[in-house]
């Protein structure tokens, strides 16, 4: 540990999800991010530095210093490079590790799709925080900071413990002003004529009154079991969620994993009838195609970027719990070249195929169409980035999302040849169900 660096053992059970809302809320931070893995809840608050994508620049900042430049290729590649160059010139940037998120629309530069977009459109925010905070259930630590803000973590960190769980509000998902029924039947009717195999179509639901994010996320992490969560305000944005899977991750020895879930019951509506629900999930001819085929992408892609003979796949087809519904849900892996980095890798699996289609190419071509307007932050990915080059991309659903505009909330569903429009509809309020009813008013 450097000598800002404090490992806090605290004699209470900590709640970790209470704890990072609850600095979240303090007001001690302008900017911050939360990312939860394997029982670990890493809060980052304040950049040293930053890197921002847009359609139009790259811009990279610390201190009180910024440079703007046009960026051309693709953006993981150019994000990748930016982190680099941020770490070389800010020298306090380095060795930490950078957090953030990346868009869905930044995937049109590598499928062809660049003519989808107009006007100046964010696509990823990356920060390289000045202080780290860890939290268990067993105690906090802190890199970063000083004496007083330490003490004042610790004070927050047994403040958590006592505080009340907040209460949702109402929200009826079931009002549908984008007629997403009459667009899934025009994407069968697509499906059909031969145009893809299978797409992934959304619809936005507006909240309609201001949230409290950090108590959002208390409320929802309570309700949900997700592969990671998070929750972040980075600039205007403040989003929430509890992801299913990753898009994709590279360990330091250059593992790569993607874990593609499709297929989808409700869950949580009783012992006998989640079991009923999941004996149709892995019995449903419809379930099941969409889930090999989005396996057999999956695959294909981590093969582009591994060693040969290096990719698996395991735990195929297993049923996983997330929140208010049940997925198939498989686990690819392959060893990554060593002419590749992992960078290419994330280009390789983004967007996830879960949220786009197959082939991607074509189904992402039709969701700039069909779903009618940016979908930004939903089906993108929170980046949790390394000094060592590993990273994790975790796909961004099961999300709440606001601006100074306004909050909403977005699902979708996988639609193939055999769809019927109001079971996708069906699949998007069980979605939807995940966060909906832990919407806390601010």
């Amino acid at each position: 540990m450097s000598p800002t660096d404090e490992h806090l053992r605290i004699d209470v059970a900590l709640d970790p999800a209470a704890v990072v809302a609850k600095l979240a809320a303090s007001g001690l931070f302008a900017d911050y991010a939360v990312y939860e893995r394997h029982g670990e809840w890493l809060f980052a608050g304040d950049a040293i530095g930053s890197v921002l994508l847009d359609t139009e620049q790259v811009r990279i900042s610390w201190a009180a210093t910024t440079e703007a430049d046009v960026w051309s290729g693709r953006p993981a590649h150019v994000l990748g490079a930016a982190l680099a160059k941020l770490q070389e010139i800010a020298p306090e940037a380095s060795g930490h590790r950078a957090i953030g998120w990346l868009g869905f629309e930044s995937c049109a530069y590598a499928l062809g799709a660049e003519r989808h977009l107009t006007g100046r459109i964010p696509l990823a925010h990356l920060m390289v925080p000045r202080i780290e905070v860890r939290v268990t259930d067993t105690g906090v630590q802190i890199s970063g900071g000083t004496p007083d803000e330490h003490e004042a973590i610790r004070a927050l960190a047994l403040q958590a413990a006592a505080d009340e769980l907040p209460r949702g509000a109402e929200l009826d998902i079931r009002i549908d002003p984008t007629n997403y029924r009459e667009r899934v039947a025009t994407a069968v009717a697509e499906i059909e004529r031969g145009s893809y195999q299978k797409v992934i179509l959304s619809r936005k639901v507006d909240i309609g009154f201001p949230v409290d994010m950090p108590a959002t996320y208390r409320l929802g992490r309570r309700h949900n079991t997700p592969a990671r969560s998070f929750l972040f305000r980075l600039g205007d944005l403040e989003a929430t969620g509890f992801s299913p899977e990753l898009v994709a991750s590279v360990d330091e020895l250059g593992e790569v994993t993607t874990e593609p879930l499709a297929g989808t019951r409700a869950f949580g509506r009783g012992a006998d009838v989640d079991t009923a629900a999941r004996i149709d999930l892995e019995s449903d001819p419809k379930e099941i195609v969409e889930h090999a085929v989005s396996v057999r992408t999956s695959f294909a892609e981590i093969a582009s970027v591994a060693e040969p003979g290096t990719t698996a796949v395991s735990e195929f087809m297993t049923v996983r719990e997330r929140g208010s519904v049940q997925h198939l849900a498989s686990t690819v892996r392959g060893r990554l070249a060593a002419d590749h980095t992992g960078w290419e890798a994330l280009d390789a699996l983004f967007p996830s195929v879960t949220a786009s289609g197959i082939p991607k190419r074509d189904c992402v071509d039709a969701i700039f169409r069909l779903d009618g307007e940016p979908r930004g932050l939903y089906s993108g990915a929170v980046l949790s980035v390394g000094s060592d080059g590993s990273f994790e991309a975790t796909l961004v659903l099961r999300a709440a999302y606001q601006t100074p505009q306004g909050a909403w909330l977005r699902a979708g569903a996988g639609i193939i040849g055999q769809s019927r429009p109001e079971r996708e509809f069906e699949e998007t309020c069980e979605k939807l169900s995940s966060v909906s009813p832990y919407l806390v008013a601010r």
